[in-house]
């Protein structure tokens, strides 16, 4: 039994077998449709989600299966008390498979301790996201044909943007790969991140506060919302919001094939102009989300069509 808790669980090698398992689930879903017939996954949501919890449904009952769950901490015995570690237990006797979000980093790690199915994180904190770092691969290697020698741009909050600290962990392991940084200094990415993962695997960076002077140079641009929940003073939140704000005039300085991605949801940091770029992804990046999670499910649950 296999937990996924970090991409870094996952050699290159075994993405590139749920990315291509992800491919042909795209091409030929009516093959997959009863693969999970009789199974069920437990989403358990201790905060709010529209995409990612849904698209693990979604995922589940395109499988042919069942899900069970909850969608608040409020809805839980968590409300009442309750460890993760019991949770988890219990849910084992329901579920073959548990899909996790907590706001505290580590929560899935210590149910992945006490369960007797296989845990995947749906996103923990500040800390990591991988299947949205395993949905942004399929749409990059998908629309770009490679995974490989690209220059991504990593804007708006990358100190508690979970789904920036787990694309970096995926993507250091490819060569050619360089990142610019675009951020206010608020909002910098870690220092741990940059000196234990970019640092350590030689990887080029730059930082920089204007997306106007990095737009010209992407490959892709992955735009990030400031997140509201993350601040403890709403001020500094209201300060920070509106750093960036992608429009028309901006993907006017932009490479006719530089794509835009956006893990979702977007406040105002992408004006609603750009949706009819056709270099905007982020809305295939959701329908990809879906593919790729139904191709893990498969994967952990060893199930072969």
């Amino acid at each position: 039994m296999r937990h996924l808790l970090n991409p870094l669980d996952l050699t290159v090698d075994e993405i590139t077998d749920i990315l291509d398992l992800a491919s042909d689930i795209e091409k030929n879903p009516d093959k997959y449709k009863e693969a999970c017939k009789g199974k069920k996954i437990a989403t358990l949501f201790y905060e709010p989600s529209t995409r990612t919890r849904l698209s693990f449904e979604t995922a589940m009952l395109n499988l042919g299966g069942n899900v069970i769950g909850f969608s608040d901490a409020s809805c839980s015995s968590a409300s009442k008390g309750e460890s993760v570690a019991d949770t988890i237990r219990l849910v084992s006797c329901y579920a073959d498979i548990c899909a996790m979000r907590h706001p505290k980093e580590g929560a899935p790690f210590v149910a992945s301790l006490h369960s007797s199915i296989p845990v995947i994180n749906a996103g923990d904190g500040g800390h990591q996201h991988p299947t949205q770092t395993l949905t942004d691969m399929m749409t990059i290697r998908s629309l770009k044909g490679r995974l490989e020698n690209l220059t991504i741009g990593l804007c708006g909050d990358l100190k508690f943007g979970r789904t920036v600290h787990s694309l970096i962990h995926a993507l250091v392991r490819y060569t050619g790969i360089k990142f610019i940084l675009i951020s206010p200094p608020e909002l910098r990415l870690p220092d741990y991140m940059k000196e234990e993962v970019l640092l350590e695997n030689n990887i080029p960076f730059e930082e920089v506060s204007s997306l106007d002077e990095a737009i010209g140079k992407l490959d892709i641009l992955y735009m990030t919302r400031v997140q509201k929940e993350r601040f403890f003073n709403e001020q500094d939140y209201i300060r920070l919001k509106d750093c960036y704000i992608l429009d028309n005039a901006k993907m006017a300085m932009a490479r006719p094939d530089m794509l835009v991605l956006h893990p979702l949801p977007r406040v105002n940091e992408i004006a609603t102009e750009v949706d009819k770029d056709p270099r905007a992804v982020y809305f295939k990046q959701v329908q990809y989300g879906v593919y790729v999670r139904m191709a893990l499910i498969l994967t952990l649950l060893e199930i072969t069509v």
